[in-house]
């Protein structure tokens, strides 16, 4: 009877025994399950900006130097940019020139201070602004501005600024100031003598109807008569012609500041003080 018990003991735990944890449904299907292990994300590393995110990223200043730099050292570039890049506008360039005005306006001191001092101070940024005005001028004469209107524009402009130049009363501290007005005076001449010669009565039509003659003759009052080669252009090459046709000739004839009046008053060329423009 024992004998028969332990048989079937054995018997059970042969049958338990004989059960392989592989054909277990509960661990078979844990195994077929199992999750897949993922992938593996992509690092992240450091990377130049592209060509034009570069650029885009950087101010006007920093353009400009990079640029010059390149063009010093590849003059094949350097023509290439020249021939490609747009000319500037008078109203573009008088901006500009604007700017170095106000960068003269802020170095100067405030309060008293001699005439010395006040000049070292402003010296840089004054002959900054007397080179600008010298090398910006030379663009818009012609035969490289074929317009008229555009130099005429540009020279108004920039003989306000000149007019707006601090003056001393020591020679050498004047000598950029005269020499400003100087160049600007001839300047005017070429426009006048290129365009007389170009338009003929035409030239003389568009100077008196928009009143450069006037304008021409302000400038040279508040100047002191230093543009007196800009006015014996004007009146050699237009003299008083047109001033019997059309409304600006009428304004012309009626207005004692116009060329016409000054030389048949005998009063061309001299400085006359004149009020806020």
């Amino acid at each position: 009877m024992a004998a028969s018990k332990k048989r079937k003991a054995d018997d059970d735990g042969g049958d338990e025994m004989s059960v392989s944890p592989m054909s277990s449904p509960a661990i078979s299907h844990r195994q077929l399950s199992r999750p897949v292990k993922k992938a593996r994300a992509a690092e992240m590393t450091g990377r130049l900006l592209p060509l034009p995110r570069l650029l885009e990223a950087l101010d006007a200043s920093q353009l400009r130097t990079i640029l010059q730099t390149i063009c010093d050292h590849h003059p094949d570039i350097s023509q290439q940019v020249a021939d490609n890049a747009p000319r500037p506008t008078p109203a573009s360039t008088l901006r500009l020139l604007g700017e170095y005005q106000d960068r003269l306006r802020s170095a100067m001191p405030y309060g008293h201070s001699s005439a010395d001092y006040n000049y070292y101070r402003v010296k840089q940024p004054l002959i900054a602004l007397v080179e600008a005005i010298s090398e910006y001028t030379r663009q818009f004469l012609p035969p490289v501005e074929s317009q008229t209107s555009a130099s005429l524009e540009f020279l108004d402009g920039t003989t306000k600024i000149i007019h707006q130049l601090p003056d001393w009363d020591s020679p050498t501290y004047r000598q950029h100031k005269e020499g400003a007005y100087d160049e600007i005076a001839r300047a005017w001449a070429v426009v006048i003598q290129e365009a007389s010669k170009r338009g003929g009565g035409g030239f003389t039509s568009l100077l008196l109807s928009e009143h450069w003659d006037q304008i021409l003759s302000k400038h040279n009052q508040q100047s002191g008569g230093r543009l007196e080669a800009a006015m014996s252009a004007l009146s050699q090459h237009v003299g008083w012609m047109g001033a019997s046709g059309g409304n600006g000739g009428a304004n012309a004839s009626n207005d004692p500041n116009s060329i016409r009046n000054q030389l048949m008053n005998g009063t061309f060329g001299s400085p006359v003080r004149v009020g806020p423009w």
